[in-house]
């Protein structure tokens, strides 16, 4: 079988990373919903890993919440290959494997056509509609309307009791309810609609948790905690950006954020294209507009330090001077965003094409990406201006025509 990720190639002496990180009181780990796209988050870890910056707290959507369940569900030297192992068990199809043998190390590096690579993608996205994905999913027998009315088989497509196996065997829920690592996951109140997030400051973490924050129908069914039933989380938002940055107290953070859908794209040309859009659009969740309200925010906070220092001594220990200070408090923040880069042959279905050579394609384009992106010390460095903060968005420098994105830049981008 053809190895999926790249070896491990240690970098801690090389980028000093570990140390880097002393200048942020929180590292963080952000990792947006994609289904089969997911593996791209798995391939940024490894180069966070690899670059022995773990981060404190990671916080994850749908498929972004099973990859942070088996990050922080796992000691740091066994988190990779965890990872690893999940991504293989659900790409694990015959089909998968006859497609990674011709294709060696993924469809992109066979040279072969873009009609054809889609070719083979739909072909594998029409085995996942039938057959599911092993270990993760598999299609309900009985029709659902023949089903009980109200119930799970009545509800959804797709049976998910494997997945909770699947969480079961490759994830520490006592490690993870240890708080050694904070760990969020978003999901979508059914009956009320209400978006909440379970999360180790106040929940005990079970394998319901992360089964409901990717319960996306109606392929699969809500999912029951403590008598409420609840969906995917990327049904209001597929970001936990918003969650991390606003939670009390505040810290100097570093964040990497991994999206999965990208923003922004081309105008499509055909109904094909116009579906892809449709996804991207509705699933990327304006992560550039959160970020730029951050900005915003942190700027009205300097804005307001600036003016309560300058108030006459006889107000500044008035009740709404001291109430407005606990807001001006300011923190610092650098956003490193990665996005994965749709390919060329990549249609409506690659967030269900889970084909082993698929896999090892977004797995090495998010460690590529991520490792690109610690090539820049400048992400590691307290923003020093007086807003106290910076985001950044690297592209694929190498390419002709692609140029990373500066913190000056990101706002109008």
């Amino acid at each position: 079988m053809t190895e999926p990720v790249p070896p491990s190639r240690s970098r801690r002496g090389k980028n000093g990373s570990a140390a880097r990180r002393g200048q942020f009181q929180c590292v963080a780990l952000l990792l947006q919903g994609g289904g089969a796209l997911g593996a791209y988050q798995g391939g940024v870890f490894q180069a966070l890993a690899e670059a022995d910056l773990q981060p404190d707290w990671v916080a994850g959507i749908s498929i972004g919440a099973i990859n942070a369940a088996i990050i922080a569900g796992n000691p740091p030297e066994k988190r990779v290959a965890q990872l690893r192992a999940f991504w293989e068990r659900i790409t694990g199809r015959p089909l998968s494997d006859w497609a990674v043998t011709w294709a060696g190390d993924g469809k992109a590096a066979t040279g072969v056509g873009a009609m054809t690579m889609g070719l083979l993608d739909q072909l594998s996205a029409f085995h996942t509609m039938v057959a599911g994905a092993p270990g993760f999913f598999e299609p309900r027998l009985q029709p659902p309307w023949l089903s009980p009315a109200g119930s799970a088989e009545a509800t959804s497509l797709y049976d998910t009791s494997a997945l909770k196996t699947t969480l079961e065997a490759l994830v520490d829920f006592d490690r993870i309810n240890s708080k050694a690592m904070r760990f969020s996951v978003g999901a979508v109140n059914v009956r009320t609609g209400n978006f909440v997030y379970f999360d180790t400051q106040t929940d005990k973490i079970r394998p319901e948790h992360i089964l409901a924050s990717g319960a996306l129908p109606p392929g699969f069914p809500a999912i029951e905690i403590e008598g409420e039933r609840y969906w995917d989380g990327g049904l209001v938002s597929n970001t936990p950006l918003h969650w991390v940055v606003d939670d009390e107290p505040r810290q100097d953070m570093l964040a990497f954020q991994v999206d999965l859908w990208s923003a922004r794209g081309a105008f499509p040309c055909n109904l094909t294209d116009v579906a892809v859009r449709l996804k991207e659009i509705q699933y990327s969740s304006r992560t550039r507009a959160a970020t730029d309200r951050l900005k915003r925010l942190q700027r009205t906070r300097s804005a307001l330090t600036t003016l309560l220092r300058d108030l006459p001594e006889g107000l500044r220990d008035s009740a709404a001077a001291k109430l407005l200070g606990e807001f001006a408090d300011l923190k610092a923040y650098n956003i490193v965003q990665l996005i994965y880069r749709t390919r060329q042959y990549e249609g409506n279905s690659k967030d269900y094409e889970f084909s082993r050579s698929s896999m090892i394609d977004h797995w090495r384009a998010g460690f590529d990406d991520a490792v690109r992106a610690l090539r820049h010390p400048e992400i590691f460095e307290r923003p020093c201006d007086e807003d106290g903060f910076r985001s950044f968005d690297f592209q694929d420098e190498t390419s002709a025509g692609h140029h990373p994105i500066h913190p000056q830049e990101e706002s109008r981008s």
